[in-house]
């Protein structure tokens, strides 16, 4: 019986990918370890015993971190403003990837173009105008609605210091990536299966819903899992959007620690234990999904 040979450089050169992978997954996993470990530490213990496992495990950090973050309710807004974010990302970029992929007409392509330029615009580039362009919209809308006696004196605010400002600005500046994905993504969708639902009698809305939708899992699941994360992370827009600490969210609630508790390493550590725990649970939670989409949604039958 013919027995299969192993080359000495196949099994080298697995064990060097193996070296290098566990080498990674350690620099990557051991800071984690060290904050979580460091976190149950007091500050004085921490400057005298930086690397060693805490000798008195205590939960004050925590107990204290949450009150001065008042993380109660910042924990609340990056919930609503994460997952509602990401909804109408999605829904939004496969709506409109659906219409610039299969519904051809003359603007098609200068609309198209118009929303990909977006991705060549950072957000620092676009803080300043933004802000701007928000407030002396609730200004002029607010004069409107003053003159027309529909509001009293007092202020209005329709986008600046609301909910729904934040969720607009956060839905609108991922825009071009989401359109860009998803139109390439539906390209690749066969015409027949449209063409076969217009002879059905389906109409453009009942072939979006019945459809795409379901044909675009993959690809909605890597918009995602792209967002998720920036979006529950994400602190420069929010900072000039919201000033009142109930629209907050939770990056703005661990930013407070790096003032006058700059020094106070223990609650440093537990503040941002309690904004990582969640993305972390989310990653476990959904790691199967997530690898399914990402190869999926990059490698597209």
């Amino acid at each position: 019986m013919h027995q299969k040979s192993i080359r000495p450089g196949t099994v080298l050169g697995k064990a060097a990918a193996y070296i290098v992978m566990g080498v990674f997954a350690f620099m990557t996993v051991y800071p984690l370890v060290w904050l979580f470990l460091n976190s149950f530490k007091t500050t004085t213990e921490f400057r005298t015993n930086m690397m060693g496992l805490p000798i008195d495990w205590t939960l004050d950090n925590y107990i204290s971190s949450w009150r001065i973050g008042a993380f109660d309710k910042l924990i609340g807004n990056s919930i609503l403003y994460t997952l509602g974010s990401t909804v109408g990302i999605t829904f939004f970029s496969l709506l409109t990837g659906f219409a610039f992929a299969k519904i051809k007409s003359k603007a098609t392509g200068f609309i198209y173009g118009s929303f990909i330029i977006g991705i060549l615009l950072t957000i620092q580039s676009l803080m300043v105008p933004l802000f701007l362009e928000v407030t002396s919209i609730d200004r002029g809308i607010g004069n409107i609605l003053r003159s027309l006696g529909l509001i009293g004196p007092g202020e209005f605010r329709l986008f600046h210091n609301t909910r729904f400002g934040v969720l607009i600005i956060y839905i609108g500046s991922a825009l071009p990536v989401g359109i860009y994905m998803c139109t390439e993504y539906i390209r690749g969708i066969p015409g027949a299966i449209i063409e076969a639902a217009q002879i059905d009698g389906a109409g453009y809305f009942r072939i979006f819903r019945s459809v795409i939708v379901g044909m675009s899992k993959p690809i909605a699941m890597t918009l995602s899992i792209l967002n998720i994360p920036l979006l529950w992370n994400e602190f420069a827009l929010i900072n000039i959007l919201v000033s009142e600490t109930s629209l907050k969210s939770l990056p703005l609630g661990i930013y407070k620690f790096s003032g006058g508790l700059s020094s106070d390493y223990g609650k440093q550590f537990a503040a941002l234990v309690i904004g990582m725990l969640p993305m972390l649970l989310f990653y476990i939670a959904f790691r199967r999904q997530i690898t399914a989409g990402v190869s999926m949604g990059a490698l597209k039958e």
